[in-house]
């Protein structure tokens, strides 16, 4: 039988929990990199519409990047602030 201690087990499951966390950032890097090419794509075809093409293509990029800071934002609570560890003692 193992010496695990609560401590032990919840600072790894808090270390594990966090870089699941960090995987949030995969998704809006994928998406940006594809509303980048779409964009360049549109000014490519109508250069005209630049100003508005741009202007919306960064306001959905935002949006999609809020997602991984929200992950970023959780992976450094678990790892630093690690509310579940006040609660054992």
């Amino acid at each position: 039988m193992s010496n695990i201690t609560n401590e032990g087990l919840v600072l790894a499951c808090s270390a594990i929990g966090a870089g699941l966390a960090l995987i949030a950032g995969i998704g809006p890097g994928i998406g940006q990199g594809y509303a980048a090419g779409q964009g360049a794509a549109a000014v490519g075809r109508n250069p005209g519409a630049r100003g508005d093409i741009t202007s919306t293509m960064l306001l959905g990029q935002a949006v999609a990047e809020t997602t991984g800071l929200y992950g970023l934002v959780i992976g450094l609570i678990l790892l630093y602030a690690n509310p579940l560890y006040a609660k054992l003692g």
